[in-house]
């Protein structure tokens, strides 16, 4: 085990983590930190300022899931650029003749 400590909200907390996962656990208490600074303080208390935080990080975390989980995966993109040539293919041969 290896400790981490973060700042966040002016206040350093010391984490524990994996051997090597210093530098992940580091960035995502930045990550923490820029939301709790993007809200300013408006004289919240600080466990309400990381609860707002994680709630606002949590709520790019699901729109970035609803949005990969709408994407077309990589075989129906295939299939769709295949059609998209098939027809090419077809309006070519309708012009040279």
């Amino acid at each position: 085990m290896s400790n981490v400590t973060l700042r966040i909200g002016g206040r350093d907390y010391t984490m524990a983590c994996a051997e090597g996962e210093e530098a992940h656990v580091a960035e995502l208490g930045r990550m923490i930190d820029d939301k709790v600074q993007s809200m300013g303080s408006a004289a919240q208390s600080e466990a309400r300022q990381l609860l707002f935080a994680a709630l606002l990080l949590a709520d790019e975390l699901h729109e970035a899931r609803a949005r990969l989980a709408c994407a077309p995966s990589s075989a129906s993109q295939a299939d769709l650029l295949e059609s998209i040539a098939a027809r090419l293919e077809t309006c070519a041969a309708a012009l040279e003749a």
